[in-house]
Order: C-alpha cells, then sequence, then structure tokens
C-alpha cells in the first residue's frame, strides 16, 4: 500500500487514524505470516520425522554421519578438511535415478579414490574390483591391488595434485573419494564440472586412531554393506582395546621421543595428535604428552636433545633407514641415549614392491597392529609371539 499525505496541515486526528489502521494491517499480515510458517514448519518437521528411521552409530569418528531414511540414506561429510565451515550431504539410494552430484545410486560399481588410506578399506570389503583409476600408483603396495594395477585394471591418473581428467572421464568412475586441505581446490571443481561426484573423505584429519579406522563405515555405505563394515570395525576395534588393556598390566612407563629433522626443523607428535594417543596407549611416557596441539610440533634439535638426550626410546627418527645414515646427517644424534643404546625404530624400511611406504598406506585401517607394534617395542615381555608389523629397529 502506498499512502500519499497532500495536505501537511491534515488533521493529527486523520492521522492518528491511518497510523492505527496501518500497524494494525501490519500486524495483522505478520500474524498469518507466522501462522502459516509454523504450519509449513510442522509439515517439514513431521515428515522428516515420519520418513527417518535411525542414525547409524559412529562412535569414535568426527567427521562424518550417516541417517537412514525409508526410502533413501544420507551420508554427511561434516569436515572434509581443517576448519572447514562447509558440510556436505549425500543422497544415497539403490533405485534407478537421475544423474546428479548430490544423489548417487548404490552400491557403487566404480570408482577412483585419491589416496593410499582408501586402498585397505576397498579391500576389507571385499570391494577392490571396482577401483578403476588412482594417481601415482606407484605408492600402492597392497599385493592384490598391485597385482590388478599390473594387469591394467586399474590406471594411473598422473600426480594426486592435478589428475589427467581427460583420462578420468574417459573412464567413467561413478565418484571420485578425494581429500583435500581447504576449500578452493579447483581439481575436485573441475571433476565435479565433468558431471563427477566427488565425496571428500576426511579420515586423515580425524584425532584418534580409531577415529580414522571407523571410516570403513563411509566406504560401506557406498557398497550398500553397511553390516560388514560395522562387524570389520568391531573387531578392529576389540583387538585395539584389548592390547590396550593388556598394555595396562606394566606399571613401569619406558620414556620415549619421536620424530626428528626435516630442513633443520624437528617435526613430533603434539600431545593430542594421534600418534600421542598411540603411545599413551601402549602405556608409555611420551615426553611431549602435555603439549598442546592435534598435529606436529616444530622445535630445533637444541631444545628436543636437552629434554630428551636421555629417552629410552626413539620412535620415527624421521626418514632416516640406518644409524649411520642418523648419524652421518647430524653428529648430535649419536650423543641421545636411545641412538648409544640402539633403540630407535622406523617405519620407513618396510616398503611394497614400488616402493610405497606400508605403514602409510595400512595403518589407519588397522590401528590394533600399530598399537601391538608399540607395546612390543615399548614392553617387549607382553606380546612375546607378535612380530612387528611395520616398524623395524634402526640398524
Amino acid at each position: 500500500m502506498i499512502y500519499s499525505i497532500k495536505n501537511v496541515n491534515t488533521t493529527f486526528v486523520k492521522i492518528n487514524k491511518y497510523m492505527k489502521f496501518k500497524y494494525s494491517f501490519i500486524s495483522i499480515i505478520i500474524g498469518l505470516l507466522f501462522i502459516l510458517n509454523s504450519c509449513n514448519s510442522t509439515i517439514k518437521n513431521n515428515k522428516n520425522e515420519d520418513n527417518i528411521v535411525n542414525k547409524v552409530h559412529i562412535k569414535y569418528a568426527k567427521g562424518f554421519s550417516i541417517q537412514h531414511f525409508k526410502d533413501y540414506t544420507k551420508l554427511i561429510i561434516k569436515t572434509p578438511y581443517p576448519n572447514s565451515k562447509e558440510i556436505f550431504e549425500f543422497k544415497l539410494t539403490t533405485k534407478k535415478t537421475s544423474k546428479s552430484l548430490n544423489t548417487i545410486q548404490i552400491p557403487i560399481k566404480s570408482l577412483v579414490v585419491t589416496s593410499t588410506t582408501h586402498i585397505p578399506m576397498l579391500e576389507l570389503l571385499n570391494e577392490e574390483d571396482k577401483l578403476i583409476g588412482f594417481p601415482n600408483t606407484k605408492y600402492i603396495s597392497s599385493k592384490k591391488t598391485r597385482q590388478r594395477i599390473d594387469e591394467g585394471f586399474i590406471k594411473d591418473l598422473g600426480n594426486e595434485e592435478q589428475i589427467n581428467t581427460e583420462l578420468l572421464l574417459n573412464l567413467h568412475p561413478e565418484i571420485v573419494v578425494g581429500f583435500t586441505l581447504n576449500a578452493s581446490n579447483k581439481m575436485f571443481t573441475t571433476i565435479e564440472k565433468l558431471g563427477i561426484p566427488v565425496l571428500f573423505n576426511g579420515d586423515w584429519f580425524e584425532e584418534t586412531p580409531l577415529g580414522r579406522a571407523e571410516w570403513i563405515k563411509f566406504f560401506g555405505v557406498l557398497f550398500d554393506k553397511e553390516k560388514l563394515a560395522d562387524s570389520i570395525f568391531n573387531n578392529i576395534k576389540e583387538s585395539y582395546l584389548k592390547a590396550k588393556n593388556i598394555a595396562l598390566k606394566v606399571t613401569k612407563k619406558p620414556t620415549v621421543i619421536s620424530g626428528g629433522l626435516f630442513k633443520d626443523i624437528w617435526n613430533l607428535p603434539a600431545g593430542n595428535s594421534f600418534e600421542a594417543t598411540f603411545l599413551a596407549d601402549a602405556n608409555s611416557d611420551y615426553l611431549y604428552k602435555n603439549t598442546q596441539g592435534k598435529g606436529s610440533l616444530s622445535l630445533n634439535i637444541e631444545n628436543v636433545f636437552a629434554k630428551g638426550k636421555d629417552a629410552s626410546i626413539w620412535i620415527s627418527p624421521s626418514f632416516y633407514t640406518s644409524l649411520e645414515q642418523l648419524k652421518n646427517a647430524n653428529d648430535l644424534y649419536s650423543k641421545f641415549k636411545a641412538f648409544k643404546t640402539k633403540q630407535i625404530y622406523t617405519y620407513v624400511n618396510k616398503k611394497g614392491a614400488t616402493g610405497g611406504i606400508l605403514y602409510f598406506e595400512l595403518a589407519p585401517a588397522h590401528p590394533d597392529l600399530v598399537l601391538k607394534d608399540l607395546i612390543k617395542i615399548t614392553h617387549p615381555t607382553l606380546l612375546p609371539d607378535y612380530k612387528l608389523t611395520f616398524f623395524d629397529k634402526l640398524k
């Protein structure tokens, strides 16, 4: 309504009557809108409540959730990358559906993954034959998947930071499972423009070992194998917690340091990182356990030497493969007690046929074996028949 007051001398009574009418009219409109909005909200909420069947129990992983409705399943990616403010939702259905970036027909029959940590998840679910492409296949160590690469079933897509999109398009994967450090990833944006859905897997960003392993449920729902994924994870969890309880039997904790120099900076796990969690669950005394942070600490070698020179055990000394190589890199290394007693352990010496480090590929899916390795190293008598899976003593 437009109201024009032509005469500035119009009586106050008329203006007052008009204002009362105007505000009464507005109040009625607002009231009607509120009622209609309330009705719509109620209908929407009731519809969701009627359709939802259950939410999958995700105990350790923080980065995703799964909700079941009567006609479809919703996969929600909550933390696709650090400090993300985006949430990605995908509607999964077993019914034939029109092609969409957010609606995916399951079970998936073909896919491309971009991290070696995804490989063991596929193999545990017996779905490795659905993998048709991977960037830098030389990093894959699994014998089973390497055979498929050698037989030509899995194509090398080039660099992981710049996938060959022409080759990718020729493969026609139903989805690409990717990982990213931030929101501005042009490569994945390009892939989506080609009409291929990209699902960000944030397993690497989880804070706990079991949180990382629980991402098998992410793959389980894509292949319509949720029960199998749940069973596999429960076995991993039980094995992990059993090992943790065994470690609690000892009262003497050996002191431990970790990491090593890279370009004059000593990188080691912060107190709230998943690596520190492993050392705590192995019932060892990690000297940096009380530091803040979920990632790495960056220190100089003098600071680490002052604090850790008498540590009993040294885990993961960067990428050095022998004691001699370590000493040649920096003479101060040889002055650590762990160096003198030869109690330094690394995972870099166990590699696949083409040079990929087994730990990087397999450890996230098998945290129970990592924990057993660390228990064997820090408390050798607790697991007398166990042989190290990932680690080796530096020679």
